[in-house]
């Protein structure tokens, strides 16, 4: 993609009340998200050396809310040991590791990560329900970022 499209296209949705969208051009996926909250004085004059502090600061309020929801509701997040992107299944026609109720044990596969071209199989650490899948197939995934959150077997 080009980045001056890209560059328009963030300007026209600062512009409007779009908060999502999602553009794909052929192997390519572009999304590009906006947050809409009541800013506090504290962050209102806070300034960003770069996109990715911003991007880093959103990252870290997004994992906070996720960890804050596991803590109240005794889950177990299952967090991503590598960065890269994730995908649900061994492959585009055939059927996801998990799905949402489903029972699994420790060492149960639960997803794949591919990194440098490498597919890495992750397994589960901990035995139970699968509650939540917090990606979508081809999302990119940073290390230490929640995957999947499960109720523990008691």
């Amino acid at each position: 993609m080009d980045i001056r499209k890209i560059k328009k296209l963030i300007t026209l949705i600062e512009k409007s009340n779009i908060s999502e969208i999602k553009l794909r051009e052929g192997d390519t996926l572009l999304k590009i998200c906006r947050e809409f909250s009541n800013i506090n004085d504290n962050t209102k004059h806070n300034h960003f050396k770069s996109n990715q502090d911003k991007e880093e600061l959103f990252y870290n309020k997004t994992n906070l809310h996720i960890q804050k929801q596991s803590i109240e509701k005794n889950l177990h997040l299952i967090r991503s040991p590598m960065v890269g992107v994730f995908y649900r299944a061994p492959g585009p026609t055939e059927n996801p590791f998990v799905e949402i109720g489903q029972k699994i044990q420790v060492g149960d596969t639960i997803c794949i990560i591919e990194a440098m071209k490498m597919m890495n199989q992750i397994q589960s650490d901990c035995s139970g329900i699968v509650r939540s899948i917090l990606l979508e197939d081809g999302q990119p995934v940073e290390f230490d970022e929640p995957l999947i959150t499960l109720e523990p077997n008691k």
